[in-house]
């Protein structure tokens, strides 16, 4: 009996796994098939069915578009944004998270609802603003006109309000008797407790500000463009050689599965923290 039950259990978790495997590759398809593209310059990308998986590696593509663009300086360009993307972005988040969450004050739930009936609002309909917004103070052209109107979102204060939401009150008790301020509460006790949450922000607006391909594009001069606008220029009126705009991609994405491998444990804690809140 007991042998029979073992058996059953292995063939459901052999099924649930190749389940799991062939979903995997099919969510994994579209990459794959960039990164053939990219390792095979001369192929023909409308070939059906497409190519999957190179047939043979060069890479031929990649550099000679290395050679064509001046990537390191796009790169750090997008370093640049990304980095004082990401960092004003859980400073100022969790700046208004925390007294959404902690505070007990008249209004907060009607505050919060409204901040959550924003995200209806297509990210598009606001460009013209904040184009605006950002000419009437002088930031055309400077990476903190790229950041600035992406420096709170909703998601990532609904994130680090379910968090926060999540700590025991006891600490920031102990913290009001041994006579700490709220800012100092906020910073030395507070957000070391939310670590898992901040780790998923960071990782979001690591992707978003990496991928920033519209809004500098409105914003920026071309020698300031970071990576994802400056692939733009591999798409010429007259010139279209998809294999060189597939190797400048792949390139631009290694940046970003570096990073997820190194923090998809705080990604799982940190959803997971968000859902049970």
């Amino acid at each position: 009996m007991k042998n029979t039950k073992r058996l059953k259990n292995a063939v459901n978790k052999t099924v649930i796994y190749v389940l799991l495997i062939i979903f995997a590759l099919f969510m994994m398809g579209p990459f794959l098939w960039l990164l053939s593209v990219s390792l095979m310059p001369g192929k023909n990308i409308f070939a059906f069915p497409p190519a999957i998986l190179p047939t043979f590696i060069d890479f031929k593509n990649y550099i000679e578009v290395w050679q064509y663009m001046d990537f390191l300086k796009y790169i750090w360009n997008t370093v640049i944004i990304t980095f004082l993307g990401l960092t004003l972005s859980i400073l100022f988040c969790a700046l208004t998270a925390y007294p959404l969450a902690i505070f007990k004050f008249r209004g907060r739930n009607t505050i919060f609802l409204l901040l959550i009936a924003t995200m209806i609002i297509p990210a598009a309909a606001a460009l013209v603003v904040n184009y605006l917004t950002i000419n009437k103070l002088g930031l055309i052209n400077s990476f903190i006109g790229v950041v600035l109107p992406s420096i709170v979102t909703v998601f990532n204060v609904f994130l680090l309000r379910q968090a926060f939401m999540g700590v025991p009150l006891d600490i920031r008790d102990s913290g009001k008797m041994d006579g700490a301020s709220e800012f100092r509460i906020w910073a030395q006790l507070m957000m070391p407790m939310i670590k898992p949450a901040v780790a998923v922000v960071a990782l979001f607006e690591f992707m978003g500000n990496w991928n920033s391909f519209l809004w500098p594009i409105i914003v920026l001069n071309t020698d300031k463009y970071p990576l994802a606008s400056a692939l733009s220029f591999l798409n010429g009126q007259f010139s279209y050689n998809f294999g060189w705009i597939a190797a400048g991609t792949v390139i631009s994405v290694i940046p970003i599965i570096i990073v997820f491998l190194f923090t998809q444990k705080y990604y799982m804690e940190g959803i997971s923290g968000a859902v049970k809140g």
